[in-house]
Parts: C-alpha cells; sequence; structure tokens
C-alpha cells in the first residue's frame, strides 16, 4: 500500500515562489501533480515517471513550474515559480501502481491529502 503526504503550501504574493514536498511510502512508478480550485475540475498539473527520464507538464504551468524527485527519499517535488492568481488551488499528488504515465486524474491511484497553495494579486 503506497501513502502519500504533500507539504509546502503556503500564501504567496503574485510573481512569487513556492516548492511542494510529496513524501512517499510504498513502492511508486508515475507520480504526478494535480491541483482543484473551487467549483472547479481536479486538474492535471505535472507528472514524472518512475526513472525521472520523462517529465509532463500542463500548458499553463509550462516554463514556470517544474517537478523533480529524489529516488533515494522516495520524494516528488513541485518547484512552482512566477506564481499567479490563477494557481490558487488544493495542489494534490498522486501516484500510479503501474508504468503508466497518465494526465488525468482517473489514471491515478494513490493520492495524498492535499496542501494549500494562494496566491495574492
Amino acid at each position: 500500500q503506497v501513502q502519500l503526504v504533500e507539504s509546502g503550501g503556503g500564501l504567496v504574493q503574485a510573481g512569487g515562489s513556492l516548492r511542494l514536498s510529496c513524501a512517499a511510502s510504498g513502492r511508486t512508478y508515475t507520480m504526478g501533480w494535480f491541483r482543484q480550485a473551487p467549483g472547479k475540475e481536479r486538474e492535471f498539473v505535472a507528472c514524472i515517471t518512475r526513472s525521472a527520464t520523462s517529465a509532463y507538464y500542463a500548458d499553463s504551468v509550462k516554463d514556470r513550474f517544474t517537478i523533480s524527485k529524489d529516488n533515494a527519499k522516495n520524494t516528488v517535488y513541485l518547484q512552482m515559480n512566477s506564481l499567479k492568481p490563477e494557481d490558487t488551488a488544493v495542489y494534490y499528488c498522486a501516484a500510479t501502481s503501474n508504468w503508466e504515465i497518465p494526465q488525468v486524474h482517473n489514471g491515478y491511484n494513490y493520492w495524498g491529502q492535499g496542501t494549500q497553495v494562494t496566491v495574492s494579486s
């Protein structure tokens, strides 16, 4: 069984930066970040393969966010730069239990509890 715990959320002004962390226990394959704003669907943000040889991003965050991982610590990170108010959401870490690399929430088997990111104008 896989457990995921996010941390690093908070309040930041537009243009600022935050780094989210997701500590995993158990064996994971693809790991991803999703976000959900009030009244909106859960949205794909980024994902990274088990070997970290490939990463994928939503167009809305490309060139601003970077996903990375430390396999020795079994931890995935999301570095968020040039934050915008529209980035405000609860951010969730997710993991698959297979070798697929989905960019939709239905493809992930395990989820963290979420961490709030709020970007002020």
